[in-house]
């Protein structure tokens, strides 16, 4: 998967895309460790460590995709 981290101009419409991925990314990251850490979360869903453990670790993961998928370059951009 080739990635491209130049930095020339972006369109409006990229430009709005990378930052919507970018908050796509934080939300998901900051709900994933809600889920791990916060104790009046856990308190009120009253679920089992492990399954909060799991869910939390599953919102990262996918923050952490989204995000490795901002900068990869589509064959029609190069």
């Amino acid at each position: 998967m080739p990635y491209k981290f130049s930095f020339k101009q972006k369109s409006p419409k990229r430009r709005f895309l990378l930052i919507l991925g970018l908050i796509t990314c934080m939300a998901c990251i900051v709900l994933g460790l809600m889920f791990v850490f916060w104790d009046r979360l856990i308190q009120t869903l009253d679920m089992p460590k492990s399954e909060r453990l799991i869910i939390g670790a599953l919102f990262i993961a996918y923050a952490v995709l989204r995000f490795s998928r901002l900068f990869k370059v589509e064959p029609d951009e190069e």
